[in-house]
């Protein structure tokens, strides 16, 4: 067994049952996979519960200071312990997406390496806390995230940090155009959903005075709203699922939020659409240095190429989504979701954790800010 579970339980498309954590995983054919696994002399773990083990540790550092009102505390926790354990994975890693630039961010920052330095060269994006706020005055749908795609396949987001979002799910994927009016992209997934009333469809957006003239016309096509104060990768997600009520997102969200959905909707066979959005000239100058047309509507494949990228999350606060971490006596309970869009499975893993082998956790996070590293 790992250090810190016993064992995991697994719902997926394709299977259910208890599985230990450690076991061979199935057979794998594409090279890069076979990259990706731990070397020899090492136990075989398939890669995306050694990623889900990097999720689980920042969401149980983090678990502790939910709801006490100190979201930088609660970020530093998650991050050094997701730093701690993604040093123990088997992939040359380059954060793509991460806490910043390395003078603004002494951990996890954008263009360190992570991993061992063994397996395959990949490209990783991570959001320890998706909902600082959220954390930290204990409301739902915070939770920590990471995906990884093959080397080069990220769109490279630092030149303007927001974009316009629509994101929907299978049903309505080729129906809708970021370049319609609401009503009519409401109006289209209606249709897709076979039922062609407006009412019927629920656009989840971001509680923020730069959406009132979109919450207005979602309202006026007659659509129902669930606002979220925070976390739109969750919100993504939900919108992609069968089982949230929720149909579609839209509006302005930070674009790396954009692809990092866009790496679990590779799996999740739904579409994301964005659109930069400067916030100033200095962005759209720093967009048209590196060439990005600023009207043009990116699709899932032009933030995440290739069709081989890996996307875990797991709960910190009870969600739509996820559950939350929860400590019980001697144990710990955490819930997760692992795509791969290769295979294009989805697994909610439900794990259980010995409460005194995570201490780890909370220890590195409290290494790290007694030396000022986070």
């Amino acid at each position: 067994m790992s250090d810190s579970q016993d064992a995991v339980d697994v719902k997926s498309h394709h299977d259910r049952g208890r599985v230990d954590a450690d076991a061979p995983p199935v057979a794998v054919t594409d090279e890069w996979s076979q990259q990706a696994q731990v070397g020899a002399g090492a136990p075989d773990r398939n890669l995306a519960l050694e990623l889900v083990r990097v999720t689980e540790a920042a969401a149980i550092a983090a678990a502790p200071w939910v709801g006490r009102g100190d979201k930088n505390a609660a970020d530093g926790a998650a991050v050094a312990a997701m730093r701690n354990v993604i040093s123990s994975v088997r992939m040359a890693g380059t954060v793509v997406i991460g806490e910043g630039e390395k003078d603004e961010a002494p951990m996890l920052f954008n263009g360190e390496q992570v991993g061992d330095g063994g397996g395959a060269r990949c490209d990783v994006a991570v959001d320890p806390i998706d909902g600082t706020r959220l954390t930290a005055l204990g409301m739902p749908n915070a939770i920590s995230v990471m995906a990884v795609t093959e080397d080069g396949a990220m769109y490279d987001p630092s030149a303007v940090f927001y974009m316009e979002k629509l994101v929907t799910g299978p049903d309505a994927a080729d129906a809708v155009d970021l370049r319609l009016p609401i009503a009519e992209n409401i109006r289209r997934v209606a249709k897709a959903k076979g039922t062609k009333d407006p009412a019927s469809v629920t656009v989840m957006i971001l509680d923020r005075p730069r959406h009132e003239e979109t919450i207005a016309a979602i309202r006026a096509a007659g659509a129902r709203i669930r606002l979220i104060t925070d976390g739109d990768v969750a919100g993504a997600i939900a919108a992609c699922r069968p089982d949230t009520g929720v149909d579609m997102l839209m509006g302005i969200g930070g674009t790396p939020e954009g692809i990092i959905t866009a790496c679990a909707i590779k799996a999740l066979g739904g579409v994301i659409q964005g659109r930069l959005w400067p916030q100033d000239d200095s962005e759209r100058d720093a967009a048209a240095k590196a060439g990005l047309d600023v009207d043009q509507v990116l699709g899932t494949d032009d933030l995440v190429t290739g069709d081989n990228c890996y996307f875990v999350a797991t709960g910190i606060t009870q969600g739509d989504l996820l559950n939350g971490v929860k400590f019980q006596g001697g144990h710990v309970t955490t819930h997760s979701l692992v795509m791969r869009s290769k295979s294009g499975t989805v697994r909610s893993v439900f794990a259980e954790h010995q409460a005194a082998k995570t201490h780890s956790y909370v220890e590195a996070a409290e290494e790290a800010a007694r030396r000022g590293l986070v």
